[in-house]
């Protein structure tokens, strides 16, 4: 049994306290209260002074697939053969102990979603899963957690050089409509070969899509440009499926249309320069400008394009360029965790979630505050030392 004693807490669910406590057992968060009595022999974390939080999530970013300081051999994000590739699977790819995951609960995140990139049309399949552990499989929160597909530029570049499609936007659109429509296909015919009891060829492609027709698991579209963002918009109503617009760059040009189609936006990475045409138009006022005209937005890294240690500081600089703190807040935290499907596990402190919780000795969007304590699942994962 541990418990945080006499923090701020900010439960990102509604309600706060200036100084209270939560006790956590057996991996869960059991109680939150201004006097919560225990026994003797729990362990008790002194949290006076210090902000207490639901551990951070960065909900877009590539730890463990594209490893920091490994050149090639940690580089397993783009099976860049197929421009069609919903059958790899993140989880394959992803080493655990990627010095970046310590990095991670340094900063108090305490979960992410990482998955392959955007060099491919569609690029396969993302995990959400904790920063703590040596083994992905028991890391995992959800997995699939979305489908990987890419507009612009990046898919373009990569296949102009083999003369194979797509080269254009065209192409692009073209392709996810082709697949899409394979896979329709595809699922009807296995739908009837099993009601007849008859044979049937399992195609690991289609598979993979299959959650995505069904709206289980939704599209993480890498868009840009505002054209890229209507196009993913386009798709996604056109075959009734799910999508996150990621990056979502050129989206304070057309925020009402976003608004209107109800997905929400992934901000980021925001600390980076303008390296390419389609981010022309960057701006660190996006999440504010989004989320003023009512869009759900995260905030996420797109590490290692960013190290994911400085999420907190980039919701911090959405603040200072006009976002509300709490809601900046809520970017990284309960935001992210419903974009992502998981919020009846993480993303806020209640009773009977996981303990995942981040102790800062300060408001965490400032620069100068430092992680005190990172829990995950009850236990202590990162703790700063004095001296």
């Amino acid at each position: 049994m541990l418990l945080i004693r006499d923090g701020k807490i900010l439960t990102m669910n509604y309600k706060n306290y200036e100084a209270a406590s939560v006790l956590i057992d057996n991996g869960k968060i059991i109680e939150i209260g201004e006097n919560i009595e225990v026994e003797d022999d729990a362990e008790i974390i002194d949290a006076r002074g210090c902000w207490v939080l639901p551990g951070l999530i960065d909900a877009h970013c590539h730890i463990g697939i594209l490893e920091e300081g490994l050149g090639a051999e940690g580089k397993d994000i783009n099976e860049a053969t197929d421009p069609v590739t919903p059958q790899m699977r993140g989880i394959d790819g992803i080493n655990p102990l990627d010095s970046s995951f310590y990095d991670a609960r340094k900063a108090g995140i305490t979960t992410v979603m990482t998955g392959p990139g955007s060099a491919n049309v569609i690029g396969g399949q993302f995990v959400v899963m904790k920063t703590y552990g040596c083994c992905v499989d028991d890391m995992i929160i959800r997995e699939p957690a979305a489908m990987k597909i890419s507009f612009g530029e990046n898919p373009k570049k990569t296949y102009n050089g083999k003369n194979k499609t797509p080269m254009t936007r065209m192409g692009v659109a073209a392709l996810l409509r082709d697949t899409f429509v394979k896979a329709k296909n595809y699922e009807r015919k296995k739908v009837k070969a099993l009601s007849f009891n008859e044979d049937f060829d399992m195609d690991i492609k289609m598979e993979a899509l299959i959650p995505v027709l069904k709206k289980e698991i939704p599209l993480k579209a890498h868009v840009h440009r505002a054209d890229d963002i209507l196009t993913a918009i386009r798709i996604a109503r056109e075959f009734d499926l799910d999508v996150t617009l990621d990056h979502c760059t050129e989206g304070i040009l057309i925020a009402d249309k976003i608004r209107e189609s109800k997905f929400p936006a992934l901000i980021g990475p925001i600390m980076t320069p303008r390296s390419k045409v389609e981010t022309r138009y960057k701006s660190a006022a996006a999440a504010g400008i989004l989320k003023s005209e009512g869009i759900k937005i995260a905030i996420v890294s797109d590490h290692p394009v960013m190290p994911l240690g400085y999420l907190p500081i980039c919701a911090g600089i959405a603040v200072k360029e006009g976002l509300d703190m709490m809601e900046a807040l809520k970017a990284i935290t309960i935001n992210a965790a419903e974009i992502l499907g998981v919020e009846d596990r993480i993303g806020s402190l209640e009773e009977g979630k996981d303990a995942d919780i981040a102790i800062f000795d300060g408001n965490p969007l400032d620069m100068y505050t430092n992680t005190v304590c990172t829990i995950s699942d009850g236990n202590i994962v990162y703790e700063k030392f004095e001296g």
